[in-house]
């Protein structure tokens, strides 16, 4: 097996592509360094191919070493034929191995085994392939003290065969593709539990085809089923089929094996047989294999999606470097408040309660006045309408015009508060003016703060954590890690968690880099990283591009540009007789380098290209221009909803079938995707992302259920869609036999408010 080969073919890339990143990731090579820095090498793969590259090499690596554990344990037994090692070697998939090894995998005595060892294996064998002999008659013979009697005899027999049938890779293959195309999950409500499993209620009698069920109704089902609300089960055949009618799963292993039914002696006995072999050995095997894929690809899917979002989450635009206070909205317990300076540091704290709300607007203003606090970021917990109403009237009365308060997300700061980091950095702060801390400096960097909390409590979407959490949390650090590397951070300011995501970086050398920082100042350059104790030539390599020393002793240092590229800036300034300062953003004078002139073994053009664009815009930040939402007056709670308000709100997370959006009511209301534009949308990220401030209009409001139905096409009707009540449903494609669908499938409970809106 040719792995850079097969990995080549995914990717759509040349093998030599493969193989060079392949070799870099061997060496210790991270992926955003390959991505930036070994355009070259790689062929200029990006860091999306470069992940599924990582993947599906640890994939295909595994397999290769089961291979081997597998064609051993055949050989050991004295049973591995050249045929046999030939087709395990071709196999390209896990599941595909497992198959061929089955009928040589140590297992528990069978059935099969026991009547074996009784001498029955004849006995199967002749009436196997001589359906015309009478199978009691020559039962009869094969009688014994293990086997006394005829019904023993061809209960042992059948036994065999059963094992024998399933056991077969090949036929095992085709009913796992045909099962997988063709049937249905039905889901149904566990008698007693309609009440207690109200939200699952899409799904107490429900039916689609288990390949096409994307991943947020799947782990909806499989979520109802393991709180014991809903049972779920496979169907291969209509519901009304007669018991004896043979089913086509049957009909394939006759045919398969060539057992026809000629009315002959042993054909009924055969047919059972099959029938046996089908519904209590392989479908029982099938069906949970079917349900663990639909889990997995449920999981990928959903993961690809958390992903999307985390990294609108942590590349949303930073309100910048200003002084402000972070409110932690509570109404017991009173609203937290910290003010930090400009660059993240804590100035002040204090705790204010909504009904002293004089006292209140007295305190805050005065924190204002103190520390010329230019921006309030106010958490979208309890309270927090409450607490942005009070700050709204607070920047009234002070009449400051560059005063603003901007209502965020809070998922993480209580993480935050409560962590170890946390205790060391605020060991005297009472745990929740921790968390205060924490909204303040993730209005001023998204990044910087979010980067501290591990990415799962920072909450990504819908179902996060239904899906396989070492799965996801690999993939959360993978996006944590490409957009902190995709900004670069400042290296005399960064936090050790910032630090540690960085290329190369770890934990312990984040801390280092800290600790040499407070001790011998901020860095004047780069090169004198190398003086961190344990951060070496090679860990300089990976890491040093993604650092960034502004107002040092080298201009450079504070852009992308890597320092093994620094003498080929050094040569294009000596020829036209520049300085770095002369070029750095300056676009004109760079068009006026001919790129073409400076290539070399070392430098191809991509480089030099991605070289003379970090000049002309250095580090090249991704992130957008900070915008805010405005929540409307008086509607503070899914009461306060009508039908056809317009309201102003920010994408929380994006699903495969629309976004969540906050209006301010502490429940996301769901833009449906056929509700996102007046267009035919096949992503909703085409049109939004987390982080998007955007109008929506209310169409539907379920209160007891929580859920709020919107829609961005503004001219839309809502009162037309609330008067229509409960309207046509969503028909699936059915099997010819397949009996009807007692209740539709729906994409959400919301499905029916959208379906006026379909036609």
């Amino acid at each position: 097996m040719n792995i850079s080969q097969i990995i080549a073919t995914e990717l759509g890339a040349q093998e030599t592509q493969i193989q060079a990143a392949i070799t870099l990731l061997d060496e210790g090579a991270t992926v955003p360094f390959i991505a930036r820095y070994r355009k070259e090498v790689t062929g200029g793969l990006d860091d999306t191919q470069l992940r599924t590259l990582a993947d599906r090499l640890q994939y295909l690596r595994e397999l290769l070493e089961r291979k081997a554990t597998v064609l051993k344990s055949i050989e050991e037994q004295g049973k591995l034929t050249p045929e046999l090692a030939a087709q395990i070697e071709a196999c390209d998939n896990k599941t595909a191995l497992e198959d061929l090894y089955l009928p040589y995998k140590p297992k528990r005595r069978t059935k099969a085994q026991i009547a074996r060892e009784n001498g029955l294996q004849a006995l199967a064998d002749l009436l196997f392939s001589q359906p015309e002999t009478d199978p009691d008659t020559f039962a009869q013979s094969f009688l014994n003290e293990q086997v006394p009697d005829i019904k023993s005899a061809l209960d042992g027999a059948r036994a065999i065969l059963v094992e024998q049938f399933a056991e077969d890779a090949e036929l095992i293959g085709r009913l796992r593709e045909k099962l997988w195309q063709e049937a249905e999950v039905h889901a149904q409500v566990v008698d007693g539990q309609q009440e207690t499993g109200e939200k699952f209620k899409d799904y107490f009698d429900y039916r689609e085809a288990i390949r096409a069920m994307p991943s947020h109704r799947a782990l909806a089902v499989l979520r109802g089923r393991n709180e014991g609300i809903l049972q779920a089960a496979l169907k291969y055949q209509p519901d009304e089929t007669p018991i004896t009618e043979q089913s086509e799963y049957e009909k394939i292993i006759c045919q398969y094996f060539d057992l026809q039914d000629k009315n002959r002696p042993a054909d009924k006995w055969l047919r059972d047989t099959v029938r046996l072999t089908w519904r209590a050995k392989i479908f029982l095997s099938l069906e949970l294999e079917a349900f663990s894929r639909l889990k997995e690809q449920a999981d990928t899917d959903a993961i690809t999606v958390f992903a999307r979002n985390l990294k609108d989450l942590l590349l949303a635009a930073p309100a910048g470097r200003l002084p402000t206070l972070g409110l932690d909205p509570g109404y017991r317990n009173g609203v937290k408040c910290a003010v930090v300076d400009d660059t993240g540091k804590l100035l002040d704290t204090v705790i204010v309660y909504l009904h002293q709300e004089n006292n209140m607007l007295n305190t805050l203003a005065a924190l204002i006045k103190k520390h010329q606090v230019k921006l309030i970021a106010i958490g979208n917990g309890t309270a927090s309408r409450e607490t942005d109403k009070v700050a709204g009237e607070l920047i009234k009365s002070l009449g400051l015009k560059d005063l603003h308060k901007i209502v965020i997300s809070e998922a993480g700061a209580s993480i935050y508060s409560a962590s170890e980091l946390a205790a060391a950095e605020f060991p005297d702060l009472d745990v929740s003016l921790r968390g205060a801390v924490s909204i303040a400096r993730r209005l001023q960097d998204p990044l910087a703060e979010l980067v501290k909390i591990d990415p799962k409590s920072i909450g990504v979407g819908q179902y996060q954590h239904d899906v396989n959490q070492s799965q996801l949390a690999k993939s959360l650090d993978a996006v944590v890690e490409d957009c902190v590397n995709a900004v670069g951070v400042d290296v005399n300011t960064a936090s050790a968690p910032l630090l540690s995501r960085i290329s190369g970086l770890n934990q312990t050398l984040a801390r280092n880099i800290v600790a040499y920082r407070d001790e011998h100042g901020a860095f004047p350059n780069r090169k004198t990283l190398l003086k961190v104790p344990r951060l070496g030539e090679k860990t300089f390599e990976q890491a040093a591009g993604f650092l960034r020393i502004n107002g040092g002793s080298e201009p450079l240092d504070a852009s992308a540009v890597h320092p093994e590229a620094y003498d080929l800036v050094t040569k294009i300034l000596a020829k036209y007789d520049l300085s770095a300062d002369d070029v750095i953003g300056k676009r004109e004078k760079i068009a006026q380098i001919k790129a073409t002139d400076f290539i070399d073994e070392r430098f191809g053009l991509p480089t030099i290209m991605d070289i003379l664009a970090e000049l002309e815009k250095p580090a090249r930040d991704p992130r957008g221009a900070f915008q805010m939402a405005n929540f409307s007056e008086g509607v503070n709670e899914i009461s306060d909803l009508e039908i056809g308000m317009i309201l102003e709100g920010v994408v929380s997370n994006v699903a495969n079938f629309g976004a969540f959006v906050d209006i301010g009511v502490h429940q996301d209301g769901l833009v449906h995707i056929s509700a996102l534009s007046n267009q035919f949308v096949s992503d909703p990220r085409e049109v939004v992302k987390a982080g998007d401030v955007v109008k929506v209009k209310v169409l539907e409001v379920d209160a007891a259920r929580k859920r709020i139905a919107l829609t961005m096409r503004l001219d839309d009707d809502g009162k037309a869609v609330e008067k229509s009540g409960k309207s046509e449903k969503r028909d699936f494609r059915q099997s010819p036999k397949s009996k009807p669908r007692k209740t539709a499938v729906k994409n959400t409970a919301m499905a029916d408010a959208f379906a006026k809106l379909k036609r």
